[in-house]
């Protein structure tokens, strides 16, 4: 609400009764805390080493193989904040959101199932993935800030596709394409309940695709009649992309409105939900505003009111009330 004079409290009412200004001083540009969402998805290297073993029978082949991986495959986000204010409203240069998902290495063990047609084996492959997923998240407005971070090892699957080619008996190159779904994460952090409230919520999938070129050192006795057959061990390396995140942040203003705070309440108008619009002062002021009575309030839009469990006063959420 803005405060007005006594003279033309009355006027302003009458053509504008939806509220959706806060109770504040003449002059003074009041403003929502800052809301807003925003996503992203991630683009990383990929870097690591592998080993397994492959039994061969005439064309098939068939084994089980693990990897272990690095990446930096981080979703990051930043801004996305707007404000219910005037037009030359300028956010505090302390306001700001950032939320990253972070998938920073990973590991598979993997069955294999492939043809063999002299040099070349192509094949597919499905096991266990795990890795280790986090997602941080940072809002601050209106002078409160948020600080959230989860961490954990998580486990899920992968399933890809690939070919090897021998270049020397021992010695062979190839490309794995592999989908993993490790399982996303989620956060949740509000301030608490008070006059001004922020609240902040985000995920990330944990979802992600990867591409990988590899040198493998096949240990298959020399002129084996199975040369994919044996062990092997290696080094790959590719890109991977994936692990989408976002991330909501919200803040909400509570007015104190308890007609036990005011005095000279004086009814001006109505909303178009019925709600009176009155003009009114404090008890501990003589400066006159325009907004609702909480009580009045409660009735109809109960989740838009607060109760403050110390003084047993109510206020109003204008922006739950004017969001409705």
């Amino acid at each position: 609400m803005l405060r007005l004079s006594p003279i033309i409290t009355l006027s302003v009412c009458a053509v504008s009764l939806t509220l959706s200004c806060r109770e504040a001083p003449a002059g003074v540009a009041v403003a929502a805390p800052g809301s807003g969402s925003n996503s992203a998805t991630a683009e990383s290297w990929v870097a690591g080493a592998h080993a397994g073993y492959n039994w061969q029978q005439g064309l098939a082949v068939f084994g089980f193989a693990t990897d272990l991986q690095a990446t930096h495959l981080s979703s990051s986000m930043s801004g996305g904040l707007t404000y219910r204010a005037p037009p030359n409203f300028i956010p505090p240069a302390t306001d700001g959101a950032a939320t990253t998902g972070l998938v920073d290495w990973y590991g598979t063990v993997r069955g294999v199932l492939g043809v063999a047609n002299g040099p070349l084996m192509i094949y597919g492959t499905a096991g266990l993935a795990y890795g280790h997923v986090s997602l941080a998240s940072h809002f601050s407005t209106a002078g409160l800030t948020l600080n959230s971070l989860v961490s954990e090892i998580k486990t899920g699957w992968v399933a890809g596709v690939g070919f090897e080619y021998l270049l020397l008996p021992n010695l062979s190159l190839g490309l794995l394409y592999q989908y993993v779904d490790l399982g996303g994460l989620n956060l949740a952090a509000s301030s608490p309940p008070a006059f001004v409230t922020i609240a902040q919520t985000a995920n990330t999938t944990g979802r992600f695709q990867a591409v990988m070129a590899g040198i493998s050192w096949r240990f298959a006795p020399a002129g084996s009649a199975a040369p994919w057959g044996g062990a092997y061990a290696g080094i790959q390396g590719g890109g991977a992309w994936g692990n989408s995140a976002s991330a909501n942040y919200a803040g909400s203003v509570a007015v104190p409105s308890d007609v036990r705070l005011k005095r000279d309440v004086t009814l001006v108008g109505r909303r178009s939900d019925g709600l009176g619009v009155y003009a009114y002062k404090y008890l501990w002021s003589d400066a006159v505003y325009v907004g609702v009575l909480a009580q009045e309030v409660a009735l109809i839009h109960p989740g838009a009111v607060v109760h403050d469990d110390l003084t047993g006063y109510l206020s109003v959420d204008y922006g739950l009330l004017n969001g409705r």
